[in-house]
């Protein structure tokens, strides 16, 4: 997998990351949350939970930016 390939996975990855925030906020704010929010929002920790796997199976796991910078640091 090209480095451009990675680039755009853990593009992808933050995008849904950025949904499921915003879902999560309507769900606990809803007095009754509608199914299917709930619904979209299990197909959206699918998608991240796939694009992990992607990510270690090119040997590149996920990590968020604070990881990465801290281990810059620490090294």
């Amino acid at each position: 997998m090209t480095s451009e390939e990675i680039q755009e996975l853990n593009a992808a990855r933050e995008s849904l990351v950025k949904r499921r925030r915003e879902m999560t906020r309507q769900i606990s704010e809803a007095p009754l949350p509608s199914v299917d929010l709930a619904e979209e929002l299990t197909k959206i920790l699918i998608a991240i939970e796939a694009l992990d796997r992607a990510l270690n199976e090119a040997g590149h796991p996920y990590m968020s930016q604070g990881v990465v910078e801290q281990l810059k640091r620490d090294s």
